[in-house]
């Protein structure tokens, strides 16, 4: 059985009362008696009731996190930034998958409020502009990281995806490059349109003309299968270079070019998005813009702690950086 203060209480001889104010630490107790009660306790093993201290504090400390999907390593590396804030401020966090249905996003964010949690945490949200009725009717703050909907929603954490996007372009036209194709990703609406800007602001600066032809967007939702499908348009208009929605998009396309027997970079130069693990060890090494993933997460915690403690923190963008490799090279002669 589970050593309760009771117990402690027993083999103390004092009150249960003051074995619990003890290990709350409470100024009231006096420091001899409070430490002799502390060392007892971490003796005989006792471990606190998260449900007892709900009670008290009416806090469960814990924290609902919406993701698209485990398997995607951005979220992978959010995610872990999100648990290194909630574990040093002593929060569980608790993991639920929409897998990019809106439907199946409301309802776990419905669990996540049924089970009485401190704070939810949606990544990539599509239904964004729900949560600010939400927030209305009930008190647990929402949180929306990336988000693919736009307004509606109270706080949100997020990347400068036109200015990556414009850096990534730019960084090919400095190369020589003209014929610039777009492989995008019409799943994530509000992301993909945002780079996508970017995209056709770096060549319109640039005055180089957007050529539609040089802009696919795959119906698909998976990331290497669009970079493959991608490919086959982008060529098609005789790009010299691509900028991908991802580096998973990239990766997927440069797949396809040696089914295709097209060297990259020497016949097609390629960048990403999101600087991902994978993108240092593919041949040739991807040039990418890097978000700084792991930070967006610390940053989504730390805001969320803000917001369980009734502050008003503002929303967040956070910057970028190109990350040159060895996938990008002058424009072939």
């Amino acid at each position: 059985m589970p050593v309760s203060i009771y117990d402690i209480a027993k083999e103390a001889n004092v009150s249960p009362s003051t074995v619990s104010r003890a290990l709350q630490d409470n100024p009231h107790i006096g420091a001899k008696t409070k430490a002799r009660i502390q060392k007892l306790a971490q003796k005989m093993g006792y471990i606190p009731s998260a449900v007892a201290q709900s009670l008290v504090t009416n806090k469960t400390w814990t924290i609902g996190v919406v993701i698209t999907t485990s398997a995607d390593p951005v979220v992978a590396e959010v995610v872990d930034g999100i648990e290194q804030v909630a574990q040093d401020a002593n929060y569980a966090v608790f993991l639920g998958n929409s897998r990019n249905d809106p439907q199946r996003e409301m309802a776990v964010v419905e669990t996540f409020r049924r089970r009485r949690v401190d704070a939810i945490i949606v990544v990539a949200s599509r239904v964004g502009k729900t949560y600010g009725s939400l927030q209305s009717q009930h008190s647990v703050p929402i949180l929306v990281v990336e988000p693919q909907e736009h307004s509606g929603y109270h706080h949100s954490i997020s990347t400068d995806n036109k200015g990556g996007a414009m850096l990534a372009v730019e960084h090919l036209i400095a190369l020589g490059h003209r014929k610039i194709g777009y492989v995008g990703a019409i799943d994530r609406p509000i992301s993909n349109n945002d780079r996508m800007l970017g995209y056709t602001t770096a060549l319109t600066q640039a005055n180089i003309p957007v050529v539609l032809d040089l802009i696919s967007l795959p119906y698909c939702t998976d990331d290497i299968e669009r970079g493959q499908m991608g490919v086959t348009d982008v060529l098609a208009a005789k790009a010299t270079a691509v900028f991908c929605y991802n580096d998973r998009t990239a990766i997927g396309l440069m797949n396809a070019c040696g089914q295709h027997g097209i060297e990259v970079p020497g016949m097609l130069s390629v960048v990403g998005f999101d600087d991902i693990e994978a993108a240092t060890y593919i041949k040739p090494a991807l040039t990418t813009i890097r978000q700084h993933l792991f930070r967006l997460g610390q940053a989504a915690m730390q805001t969320t702690l803000s917001l369980i403690n009734e502050q008003d923190p503002p929303d967040i963008v956070l910057p970028y950086n190109l990350v040159v490799r060895q996938s990008t090279t002058v424009v072939p002669s």
